[in-house]
């Protein structure tokens, strides 16, 4: 039986960074009238003059560098669309690791899917979500994640374009390969894809599944919704390496970053630099002499290979611009993050998720009997505090008693406070690890 969410949870509207001025140099806003990209091969024909656009980021083999291109912006829900929608929608919790508010809730919205597959759709969320966490740094922070999957009933299954371009099939999302003639570009209406999203309790990252085996997805990367995330995945649910484009797009929504390979721009970088952790103006010395950018990672072996430095190219740019590694995933697909990349990544999650949460209520009294478990990184260190007085012999505890911390019961209202501060060798950044400390504190009457 599928476990459905209350109606009743309050929604949380997740902060967001903006989106930095580097990248909204290189991604137009869904409402701009797009200049003609570059001519690339695969690349594909932007829409006539005036026609509102979306710039998208496509991936056309699994081993290969990211593309862009331009497509048509989807247009406002209609009446019957939104009537269908509201009666659509069924939300379901894939992985539950704490409250809402608490946890970066992602979610899921499949398409292709008929009211008979709904449960084939779970299972390729597990399977989804489990590569995608399965990959560093979301492995080690797998427990700061909520998951949930909003099913979209579609009145056939599949979707458009696959396997062949002349393939029309009639989905809740509308998602479609050869999108603008681009085979692998897996295009979505991201209005319906937001109306389904925020049936959710909370939508801090959003991916969108289509039923299919073959390869392909995108990256709507200049999408910011008043749900409270930015951007929009699509990926194969049923493709094994398609897992790999969700991962490069929550570089760009959750991390921030740039892209760091060279594509569509000719000549050498001469702008500012760049605000993205992972492009820079400066070579390695000139970081590591004017304590710049990723100069505390220089040297250090990373996770991608190699040691990172000062490597040009990167931000669409051959020249002028430098990325920290040789080749990380935000250049080629099936690469790991590089160094300040993870460290981003995390800066990312913590945008969204605390140190430390519990299902135990802190806005109420509790009695001294009551166990109170708290969920924290395994990189964290917790510490358990009553007015104001720590108890060290619970230090490290997850689950304590509350009586067992020594609350006297003389019938007065005691304070019980856990601490935590994660302590990763993964940030080094000391104004990120300012941001890796939290407590909870519960009111107890003894």
């Amino acid at each position: 039986m599928r476990s459905h969410t209350s109606t009743d949870i309050r929604r949380h509207l997740s902060l967001r960074t903006a989106v930095t001025a580097g990248l909204a140099a290189a991604v137009l806003a869904a409402t701009a009238a797009a200049a003609p990209a570059a001519t690339t091969p695969g690349a594909a024909t932007p829409p006539p003059p005036g026609h509102r656009t979306q710039q998208v980021e496509y991936f056309t083999g699994a081993a290969g560098h990211p593309r862009h291109t331009t497509v048509p912006a989807s247009e406002p829900l209609s009446p019957a669309d939104r009537a269908a929608i509201a009666g659509d929608g069924d939300v379901t919790s894939i992985v539950q690791n704490g409250p809402v508010g608490a946890k970066l809730d992602v979610v899921f919205v499949g398409d292709g899917y008929t009211a008979a597959q709904q449960e084939d759709f779970h299972a390729d969320v597990r399977a989804k979500w489990a590569k995608i966490s399965a990959v560093e740094p979301y492995a080690s922070y797998a427990g700061l994640f909520n998951v949930w999957a909003v099913d979209a009933v579609s009145n056939e299954s599949g979707v458009s374009g696959d396997p062949t371009q002349d393939v029309v099939r009639d989905t809740a999302l509308d998602s479609a390969f050869f999108c603008e003639g681009t085979e692998r570009l897996l295009c979505v209406d991201t209005g319906k894809v937001e109306s389904y999203a925020s049936k959710a309790p909370a939508a801090d990252l959003v991916v969108v599944l289509a039923n299919s085996t073959k390869y392909g997805g995108a990256g709507y990367n200049d999408i910011s919704s008043q749900a409270g995330y930015d951007g929009i995945a699509t990926a194969s649910s049923d493709n094994d390496r398609s897992d790999q484009i969700a991962v490069h797009e929550t570089g760009h929504s959750l991390g921030k970053l740039a892209d760091e390979y060279a594509y569509g721009q000719s000549g050498t970088y001469s702008g500012p630099e760049p605000a993205e952790a992972n492009l820079t103006t400066f070579s390695a010395d000139e970081m590591a002499g004017q304590r710049q950018k990723w100069y505390r990672w220089i040297g250090q072996e990373s996770p991608d290979g190699g040691a990172v430095g000062a490597f040009e190219g990167g931000g669409y740019y051959p020249y002028g611009l430098n990325r920290p590694t040789e080749n990380s995933i935000m250049r080629t697909l099936g690469r790991e993050f590089n160094l300040p990349g993870r460290e981003a990544m995390i800066a990312g999650f913590y945008r969204y998720a605390s140190v430390l949460s519990s299902t135990v209520a802190t806005d109420r009294a509790i009695p001294r009997t009551t166990r109170i478990h708290v969920g924290a990184p395994a990189s964290a260190k917790v510490k358990w505090y009553v007015d104001g007085r720590e108890r060290k012999a619970a230090r490290g505890r997850y689950t304590v008693v509350v009586r067992a911390l020594g609350v006297p019961a003389d019938g007065r209202t005691h304070t019980v406070t856990a601490r935590a501060t994660d302590r990763t060798a993964a940030v080094r950044d000391p104004a990120l690890r300012k941001q890796l400390s939290g407590k909870l504190s519960w009111r107890v009457l003894s």
